[in-house]
């Protein structure tokens, strides 16, 4: 009977460590970072450089450990206002499950090994990486409670992970890479301030400050439709060949466009409606977006 229960016990305590794990990395919004990269990867090999499912391995593994430590380093900086915040107050340093301590710990393992993993890789992955982490961490993280420019500040962390997948196969960082860098840099912005939209009343408990005016108003609202305008206009300039190896066919170029002119539409509805409802379905709209954006390059580049 012993035996059953301590096997009971100990089942359980691997699920809730599983769990704190998941929780303290943001597992979902990992995985959709990773998936970016091996975007960015199959993007990239080539004859010159051969598809190796050793580095598309090493790859996911690192990358999810960058994410990884980004977002524990994140909660440790911010756990008392977590605390505050309805949406993060039971992660599990502002709710007690995991101390500082051994939350630092894990942020620390994890950045060595993600690191080292991208290091094998090659030099230029690991470098991109390591900025990613540095400014997550120590740039982005502290200015969310002083300037809206946070966001501007975190959209650099946030594109690095589309373009880290060329680098890894191309062990390069040049126009293509560039682009892939220039479209998820513009995403981050309305997609974010869709999110500190429909959030706004519960970042204010934490004193975070997301909107670019501050407020839920028109000039917000006009700014996430420019900036999903220039979106639009990124991710079309592989049609127009002056992006090196990375290219887009008239036809995927249309799809695409037509991609971000359904976003476009949503932006639209937010400015006319200013309500949370709209906000998170442009941040929906959004995350459907890029990943079927990504999914039409890299069948473009397969059927071309």
């Amino acid at each position: 009977m012993k035996i059953i229960l301590n096997a009971s016990e100990n089942d359980v305590s691997f699920k809730s460590l599983l769990a704190d794990f998941t929780a303290i990395t943001k597992a979902r919004l990992a995985v959709s970072v990773v998936f970016s990269s091996i975007a960015g990867y199959l993007l990239g090999f080539s004859d010159l450089n051969p598809f190796s499912w050793a580095t598309l391995v090493l790859l996911t593994i690192g990358g999810y450990c960058m994410v990884g430590a980004s977002n524990v380093f994140n909660q440790v900086i911010e756990k008392d206002l977590d605390a505050l915040m309805n949406r993060t107050k039971n992660r599990p340093v502002p709710s007690g499950k995991m101390s500082v301590r051994n939350a630092f710990i894990l942020g620390c393992i994890l950045t060595i090994v993600g690191l080292g993993i991208l290091y094998s890789i090659n030099p230029k992955t690991a470098m991109f990486g390591a900025i990613s982490i540095f400014l997550y961490t120590s740039v982005y993280t502290p200015l969310k409670t002083i300037t809206p420019l946070a966001v501007f500040v975190g959209a650099f962390p946030g594109a690095i992970p589309y373009m880290l997948g060329w680098v890894a196969a191309t062990n390069d960082f040049d126009v293509e890479a560039g682009t892939l860098f220039l479209i998820q840099f513009f995403w981050q912005f309305p997609h974010f301030w869709a999110i500190g939209w429909f959030l706004f009343d519960d970042y204010q408990k934490g004193g975070f400050f997301m909107l670019p005016t501050g407020k839920k108003d028109k000039k917000t609202a006009l700014q996430i439709i420019l900036y999903t305008c220039w979106l639009i206009l990124a991710s079309l300039l592989p049609v127009t060949g002056f992006t090196g190896e990375l290219k887009l066919s008239y036809v995927s170029g249309a799809i695409v466009l037509l991609l971000g002119l359904w976003m476009l539409l949503y932006a639209v509805k937010l400015y006319n409606k200013m309500d949370a409802a709209a906000a998170r379905k442009l941040m929906l709209v959004s995350v459907s977006y890029i990943s079927l954006l990504q999914i039409i390059y890299i069948i473009d580049k397969f059927i071309r």
